[in-house]
């Protein structure tokens, strides 16, 4: 078979039942001696939910979608959890794909956002001998196709909760990792569109949400909960969480926003409202085959 071009999605992965849970979680924090107690905390989470995470499922749909738009084969590898990039890569060579670019399901910049999605590719590539060039499409976080949706589920929220402040959430970094102040800056941009594109006259903040390691290394503050917190210490009783880290409902979602922060405000007498992630709209969708087209 001659040459052939190809997209690959790529994300981090997430357990798919309950004996995935701690060998996933394994995988995530290999090497960077997290406390098996801190795991068996984190496990909880997931076993609230069967122990499925939304993502693998979200990825597949996404994959639909994409496919039904680009006149290329679509694969899909994760980070963390089968489909793993680098079975994917071997699968793409078979396949006789030579020339792939990689759509990876986070925005913005920094290390953990866009750093080590690069070191898999790098990774996945050198264990697969004569493994297609891939190259990562840009970061897209500003492109209307990624503010859009959350421009939409905003306004919707705000249906729910009329005058609401909005309190933009992303997933916290320590403050020593590479790229953070870039990656902070592109959260504040994109929280000031979104908000600019909903309703100027709201009052809106950006907090963080999903800090993991050592409580002694500093991360991005304040937290969504201790936020939530100050807020009912202030007379604010309505709130739309707005989750501008994320493209789809991973745990971090379902359970820091959906059971924390929800049963926080629940207990101070707040009305809370969750804004959706993009996850299928269809100008993500469009996102996703544009970037393709034009890098």
């Amino acid at each position: 078979m001659g040459g052939m071009d190809a997209l690959l999605l790529m994300s981090f992965g997430g357990p798919e039942g309950p004996e995935d849970v701690m060998p996933f979680l394994e995988n995530v924090t290999r090497g960077r001696g997290v406390p098996r107690d801190r795991l068996e905390k984190v496990a909880e989470h997931y076993q609230l939910f069967g122990g499925v995470s939304p993502i693998n499922q979200q990825c597949r749909e996404l994959k639909a979608a994409i496919e039904a738009v680009v006149d290329v084969p679509v694969y899909w590898g994760n980070r963390n959890w089968p489909p793993f990039v680098e079975d994917t890569v071997a699968r793409m060579k078979a396949d006789g794909v030579t020339r792939a670019k990689a759509f990876v399901t986070s925005a913005y910049s920094g290390y953990s956002c866009e750093g080590q999605y690069q070191e898999d590719i790098d990774r996945a590539r050198a264990a697969v001998p004569g493994a297609p060039e891939i190259t990562k499409l840009p970061v897209y976080c500003l492109e209307d196709g990624f503010l859009l949706p959350f421009i939409e589920a905003t306004r919707t929220a705000l249906e729910h909760a009329p005058g609401a402040r909005l309190v933009f959430t992303a997933h916290s970094v320590p403050l020593a990792q590479d790229g953070r102040e870039q990656y902070a800056a592109e959260l504040a941009e994109v929280a000031r569109r979104v908000h600019a594109g909903v309703d100027p006259a709201l009052e809106w903040d950006l907090v963080y949400q999903s800090r993991s390691g050592s409580p002694r290394t500093p991360w991005l503050e304040p937290d969504v909960c201790d936020h939530l917190e100050k807020l009912h210490a202030e007379g604010e009783t309505t709130v739309v969480l707005v989750p501008i880290g994320f493209t789809s409902d991973h745990m971090e979602v379902k359970y820091d926003l959906d059971v924390e922060a929800r049963d926080l405000a629940a207990e101070k007498g707040m009305t809370l409202v969750r804004a959706a992630t993009p996850g299928t709209h269809p100008a993500f969708v469009a996102l996703a085959r544009d970037l393709y087209l034009r890098n």
